[in-house]
């Protein structure tokens, strides 16, 4: 009995020790992972190829696992972002992409949930590399207004922080965004890299971009915000991934109704009114079947999955339209396309 009471005492002592230190043993145990996922390079690790980040794979619903818009590529030693939605960004920061090494921005359209990100991307890789030239934008007409307005926005912004840490560090020049509006046809090729923007159809929004990416013989299409179009399957013809947009109308009039239910009328209208303007994954699947893809990848999910247990019903008979394999991608979903192979490799950040 004595021998209990000692070996409780001791615990309740230890015990006692540890919460008093609690204080000093949370410094030290935060900056060993502090210093561990600073120091992280969550893409020095891959071979030559194309890698995909989906750092946000969310729409404006209100969704806390899913980011809005935002795709990374990699090629060799570039690095793009598609899309800078709300929250992507930062999400790609906090896995350990290196935002210093980016290399420009490309849009597939002007809604403000895919471009809501740029002033974080602006910073990161602005402080991250000394950058001493403007972050490139390149988008659809109306892009080098939305550069504009940023650099705008941001104006005071640049110079304090040029101020506070000096030429070193926040040099003059890198703190702005350089905006330019292009047609469809190629709009980077560079290292044996090349990206197609395509018109795609996303009416009222006027125009609307989706792009095919090239390198090294793997090639992957990205459909961009779009109801079903001949457009990204003549795009895709071949590719070994189809990254397309998709919204389950069945599970989006669940909303619509609860909205009704509780007096918001006119959020259940927008609810009406997203439907004609994007994909349903049945569509996207047979799309990805026209253009005979190795793999087809859904994003901008609509409406909000709260868990895998309603993938099925989001899918709907999806996988009976498309005979290869099919993702509902999440945010973190990395995607590798070695060069020189047919592989796709996945995991998550």
């Amino acid at each position: 009995m004595m021998r209990r009471w000692g070996g409780l005492i001791v615990l309740l002592v230890l015990a006692a020790g540890l919460w008093l230190a609690r204080a000093p043993l949370g410094e030290a145990l935060y900056g060993r992972i502090a210093a561990t996922r600073a120091g992280r390079d969550a893409l020095a690790g891959d071979g030559d190829g194309l890698t995909l980040i989906f750092c946000g794979t969310g729409t404006p619903l209100p969704d806390p696992d899913r980011a809005e818009a935002c795709l990374a590529v990699k090629a060799g030693n570039t690095l793009l972002l598609i899309d800078a939605g709300d929250g992507g960004v930062r999400k790609l920061a906090s896995w350990g992409v290196q935002l210093g090494g980016l290399d420009g921005v490309l849009l597939t359209h002007l809604h403000s949930d895919h471009v809501e990100g740029l002033a974080p991307a602006l910073l990161l890789r602005w402080t991250g590399s000394a950058a001493r030239t403007p972050l490139p934008l390149i988008g659809p007409p109306g892009t080098a207004q939305v550069a504009e307005g940023y650099n705008l926005m941001l104006a005071a912004d640049a110079g304090y922080r040029t101020a506070h840490h000096g030429e070193a560090i926040a040099p003059t020049g890198g703190g702005r965004i350089a905006g330019r509006d292009a047609e469809p046809g190629v709009v980077w090729n560079r290292d044996g890299l090349v990206i197609t923007a395509f018109a795609v159809n996303h009416a009222p929004v006027a125009p609307a971009w989706g792009y095919r990416i090239a390198y090294k013989g793997r090639v992957v299409v990205v459909s961009g915000d779009t109801a079903a179009s001949p457009a990204v399957a003549n795009a895709a013809k071949g590719a070994d991934l189809l990254v397309h947009e998709a919204l389950q109308p069945r599970l989006v009039a669940g909303i619509t109704r609860g909205l009704e239910a509780s007096g918001q009328p006119r959020t259940a209208q927008i609810t009406r009114d997203i439907l004609t303007y994007h994909t349903t994954p049945e569509q996207a699947a047979s799309l990805a079947a026209e253009a005979g893809v190795g793999q087809l990848v859904l994003t901008h999910i609509a409406p909000p999955l709260p868990s895998r247990l309603f993938h099925a019903a989001f899918l709907g008979d999806a996988p009976q339209r498309f005979g290869g394999p099919i993702l509902i991608a999440s945010d973190g979903l990395r995607l590798f396309l070695p060069a020189g192979s047919r592989a796709v490799e996945d995991d998550h950040l």
